[in-house]
C-alpha cells in the first residue's frame, strides 16, 4: 500500500487514514451511509468496506449501532480497525471474500447491510492493485446481492449505492427475494441523466416500488469556477451528517 494521508469527512468530525495512491472513498461513501435507516441498537455489516469511511460516517450519525464490516483486501482491512479505533468507534473487521465470508459471519443475522459494489464492468483497471479491485467488478452484482440477503434477518433493509446504469443488475438480484424497494436517483446538477442510484429493499417484503425525486448535488447548471457549488440539501448530508 502506498504512503497514507488523513482525509475529512462530515465536516472534519471523521478523520480517515486512506492511500495517497490507491483507491480512496468519497463523496458516495457518505450517501450511502445517510442513506441507510438503521436506528441505535440495530446491527449493521458493510460488505466491501474498504478503509471503513461508509460505515464510521454512519456510526457517527447514528451512535449505539453494532457495526460489522468485510474486507477482502488485508491492507484496507486493517486500515478499516485503524481507522475506527482512531475515531473511537467500536467495530468488528472481518477479512475475507463476500462469496466465502467467514464462518463467524455466517452465524449472525444483520437488521441493515450496507454496500458500494466496484462500478465498473470493463475498460482499463487501475495499475494499482487496491484501486483496481475496488473499482472494477470482480464478483458479480448477483453475488453482492446474495450475500448481503442472506445476512439480513427477515424483514432487515440493504443500502446499495451504484452507477444508473447498473440498476437493472440491481433489481434482477432482488427479484422474489427482497421488496418495498426505493431507488433514489442521484444527480449531478439539475436537469442531467442521473450517474448514480441508491436502492433500498427490504428482505422478504412486499411493498410495491418506489421511484423517488433525484437528489442533485450541485447548485450551478455548470461548472463555472474552482469552488464547492454543493445544494443545500447536499451540503446537509456531506458536511453535517443529515440523513437522507
Amino acid at each position: 500500500m502506498s504512503p497514507l494521508r488523513e482525509d475529512g469527512f462530515l465536516g472534519g468530525r471523521l478523520r480517515i487514514a486512506q492511500p495517497v495512491r490507491g483507491y480512496r472513498a468519497g463523496a458516495d461513501a457518505v450517501m450511502l451511509a445517510a442513506a441507510c435507516p438503521a436506528r441505535a441498537g440495530e446491527s449493521v455489516l458493510e460488505l466491501g468496506c474498504g478503509a471503513g469511511v461508509a460505515m464510521l460516517c454512519l456510526a457517527l450519525r447514528v451512535p449505539g449501532i453494532a457495526l460489522s464490516g468485510l474486507e477482502v483486501q488485508a491492507e484496507y482491512a486493517d486500515l478499516a480497525r485503524r481507522n475506527a479505533a482512531a475515531n473511537g468507534i467500536p467495530a468488528r473487521i472481518h477479512e475475507g471474500d463476500l462469496t466465502e465470508m467467514p464462518a463467524e459471519l455466517r452465524a449472525v443475522a444483520f437488521d441493515h447491510v450496507i454496500a458500494n459494489p466496484p462500478y465498473f464492468t470493463a475498460g482499463t483497471t487501475a495499475p494499482e492493485t487496491g484501486r483496481g479491485l475496488a473499482r472494477h467488478e470482480v464478483t458479480p452484482m448477483a453475488a453482492w446481492i446474495d450475500a448481503a440477503l442472506r445476512r439480513l434477518r427477515p424483514g432487515g433493509g440493504l443500502t446499495l449505492i451504484q452507477r444508473a446504469d447498473r440498476l437493472d443488475a440491481i433489481l434482477s438480484g432482488l427479484e422474489r427475494r427482497a421488496g418495498a424497494i426505493t431507488i433514489l436517483p442521484v444527480v449531478a446538477r439539475a436537469g442531467r441523466d442521473a450517474g448514480r442510484v441508491i436502492v433500498r429493499a427490504r428482505k422478504g417484503a412486499r411493498g410495491p416500488l418506489r421511484l423517488l425525486s433525484p437528489f442533485v448535488m450541485h447548485e450551478n447548471l455548470s461548472h463555472s469556477a474552482d469552488a464547492e457549488d454543493l445544494t443545500p440539501a447536499a451540503q446537509a448530508v456531506l458536511r453535517e451528517a443529515a440523513a437522507l
